[in-house]
């Protein structure tokens, strides 16, 4: 098949041009950066960002999100936001379904309350 007014260019159908590709480096940013968003003002400045280890299968992932938060805060809470985060995020920019998300709390970071008004 030739490209009408074209002589000797080939047009390839849409389904023969073949598929874009991911790299799985890729897909970790994405998450790591979506976890950083759903923690927000949780993050404790004093901690390390987000990191995120993903295996990719047939447009599957699977994520492990390792990450640092403060002290008193209900933990439970941030890492369900993570979750959801994480594979909304990588679903919409990299088009790929997210059935498990994995948050491992490396390290809890006490927070520094000021007391107003206290005196010992």
């Amino acid at each position: 098949m030739t490209a009408s007014g074209s002589p000797g260019v080939r047009v390839v159908p849409p389904g023969d041009r073949g598929a874009t590709t991911i790299a799985d480096r890729v897909v970790e940013k994405i998450a790591a950066y979506a976890a950083r968003e759903a923690l927000g003002p949780g993050l404790p400045p004093d901690g390390g960002a987000p990191q995120a280890a993903v295996r990719v299968r047939a447009r599957v992932v699977r994520a492990r999100i390792t990450l640092e938060l403060g002290y008193p805060s209900d933990i439970g809470a941030q890492c369900a936001a993570v979750r959801r985060q994480v594979a909304q995020r990588v679903e919409a920019l990299a088009g790929m379904t997210v059935p498990e998300v994995a948050v491992q709390v490396e390290r809890l970071h006490p927070v520094r309350t000021q007391a107003v008004g206290r005196t010992r």
